[in-house]
Formats: C-alpha cells, structure tokens, sequence
C-alpha cells in the first residue's frame, strides 16, 4: 500500500514536461522493471533554477519524479551529489520494497545529469 504523500505526488505531480534547449537533458531506465526518466534542468549559477521531468512507469516512478524535481529546485550541483535513495523515500513517505526502484531511478538520474 503506498503512503498518502506518494499518492499525492502521483494524482498531482509537480514539474512534469521538458525544457527547451539550452537544458541540460538526460534519459535513464530501470531494465528490471522497464521504467524510464527524463529529467531537464536549467542551471543558473551552478544552481537548479528550472527542472522537469517525464516518466514512463509505475505509480511509484512517477511520484519518485515529482519529489525529485521539486527537492532539486535551488540546489547547488555539490548538494545535488548529496541526494540519496532514503531522501527520496523520505519525500514519499516511504517506499515499498517493491518500488524502491523508483527512488534509484531518480537517483540514476541526477548522477547522469552530472556527468554529463
């Protein structure tokens, strides 16, 4: 059963879309489970000033994408290095050990945007 902030965060997500260029644009996927997430982040300043995102997947993909974005808004890249799984969980309310995925996914995420 996911946690009424998960749910919340599905029924009305937060930032989804993409950004014009100049953003920066990354895709990631979970094989295991074949979710997918597009993140598209303006920087100004070394910080998130504008962030969206789109994701093909599960009730808890979709939700982990709403907490990131507005969790990323204002963040240094140095603090963007910072986010962990259990961060994005905590936004949720938790997570299933069944979605748990979700909140890799994010995290795969943000690791991509940074290095490229």
């Amino acid at each position: 059963m996911h946690s009424e902030r998960l749910l919340e965060h599905f029924r009305n997500p937060r930032n989804v879309g993409e950004l014009q260029p100049p953003a920066e644009v990354v895709d990631v996927s979970n094989p295991a489970c074949g979710d997918l997430l597009r993140l598209s982040v303006r920087f100004e300043n070394d910080h998130v000033a504008e962030v969206k995102y789109q994701v093909r997947g599960c009730t808890a993909s979709i939700a982990a994408g709403s907490a990131l974005t507005e969790w990323m808004l204002g963040k240094s890249r140095i603090e963007l290095k910072m986010l962990t799984t259990g961060m994005i969980e905590e936004a949720l309310g938790g997570l299933e050990a069944a979605s748990k995925h979700a909140a890799v996914l994010s995290i795969d995420g943000v690791k991509r945007l940074l290095s490229s």
